[in-house]
């Protein structure tokens, strides 16, 4: 069966869906593997070094004659289009947002596999793009911080004085959250976080934090591990408490998301003017809405405050700012999924699997993942009723040989 590995077509984005390495992997399962050419230049991984791991290089994909897709964006409505029915296709999918496509995977009868859906089991971790890709933007959330703070990170003490470190507060402690905890750690900030996850307090004390409990006494656990959506009196509740730890802090970082929902509001404008000039907020969730008020995605944005201003940074495509490595993870993640639904080189998923029945997207012409399919039949628009015609004139049976007598309604 012919693999295809596509040339990403996102403005921004570098990653690439398989490497030299997985390559290797896919042939040893007995695939042919096709890479469009120059799919993995941004990353790194040149022609050469997929042709030597087993790939075949094309000028461009024939999609209608491959068997499987792997992708790393959404793929757009036109190549679902494209694609021949029985077609398997995996990658993320941002279900919902990306309706039209959607739409067109299922009518064209494309087996479609979002990674957005993986379950959060432990069997299936080697499988999880979410969290291989929150590692690497956790990471550079970080960097892109330092880059724009005007001070040191570590301690400081030399002879002309105490430089003190940068104070870090990090909002939702994930793999996003837990790996800026980490990597500010290893820079020599002082770190402190919350999560409405009560749980989170031990891992964020593993990674050398400070857990700051804001004491909301209600249940925040949603499924999959995910934080849950809180009421607007808790969530008002929150902004409160948190607002001395932001005016206190010089760097934030913002984690928080709510898969399939737009990110909860967590960091008001009044709270950012509380914060001195020169500090820094890296908002990674400002694709999905953002959790800082008057954050833009992929913009840096001046809040005026005493003294100067402090940036509010959108963060946009973070893993594909590290496409090497992002790659590198996210590869091993689909090639993993597509090895549990390969026997004797044919891809043939077995839905029996809880792992691959979950992260099915479409199938057979149908959307299977029921709130996405939900979603799309309330985007579709309702059915318009015919406006009733006007009332015609009563016309008399005409006598032989006359032409009709037309009457007005109601005249006798």
């Amino acid at each position: 069966m012919r693999v295809g590995v596509t040339r990403e077509q996102r403005a921004g984005e570098r990653r690439v869906a398989a490497t030299p390495e997985t390559v290797q992997q896919l042939t040893a399962l007995g695939l042919d593997v096709v890479v469009e050419k120059g799919a993995g230049d941004e990353s790194g991984y040149s022609d050469a070094a997929y042709k030597e791991a087993g790939a075949t290089i094309a000028a461009k994909l024939a999609l209608g004659a491959l068997d499987v897709l792997v992708h790393v964006r959404p793929l757009s409505p036109a190549t679902a289009k494209a694609l021949k029915k029985g077609a398997v296709t995996i990658g993320l999918a941002s279900p919902s947002t990306e309706l039209p496509t959607v739409a067109a995977l299922a009518a064209g009868k494309v087996t479609a596999f979002a990674l957005e859906l993986i379950p959060r089991i432990s069997r299936a971790q080697s499988m999880d793009a979410l969290s291989s890709q929150a590692l690497v933007a956790g990471y550079r959330a970080v960097i892109e911080a330092v880059m724009r703070y005007p001070r040191f990170f570590p301690l400081y003490m030399t002879a002309a004085g105490t430089i003190p470190p940068a104070k870090v507060l990090v909002l939702g402690a994930g793999v996003a959250g837990l790996q800026a905890i980490g990597t500010a750690k290893r820079l020599g900030a002082r770190v402190s976080a919350n999560d409405i996850r009560a749980a989170s307090a031990d891992e964020v004390r593993s990674m050398g934090g400070t857990f700051i409990n804001l004491d909301l006494d209600t249940a925040a656990e949603g499924t999959g591990g995910y934080a849950k959506e809180l009421a607007e009196d808790r969530a008002k509740r929150q902004r409160d408490l948190l607002a001395p730890h932001v005016a206190a802090s010089d760097i934030l970082i913002t984690t928080a998301a709510i898969p399939g929902r737009a990110a909860p509001l967590l960091v008001t404008t009044y709270m950012v003017k509380g914060m001195r000039a020169g500090s820094v907020v890296i908002d990674l969730a400002a694709e999905s809405g953002g959790n800082v008020e008057g954050v833009v995605a992929g913009a840096d944005t001046p809040v005026a405050v005493d003294g100067g201003t402090v940036t509010l940074v959108g963060l946009q495509d973070a893993p594909s700012a590290i496409p090497s490595d992002a790659s590198r993870l996210y590869a091993k993640n689909v090639a993993n999924l597509l090895a549990i639904m390969t026997a004797d080189g044919t891809v043939s998923p077995d839905y029996s699997d809880e792992v691959v029945a979950g992260a099915c997207l479409t199938r057979d012409g149908t959307v299977v993942h029921e709130p996405t399919a939900n979603a799309l039949a309330q985007s579709k628009p309702a059915p318009t009723k015919k406006p009733a015609s006007a009332a015609k004139p009563a016309t008399r049976k005409p006598a032989t040989g006359k032409k009709p007598v037309t009457t007005k309604k109601g005249a006798k």
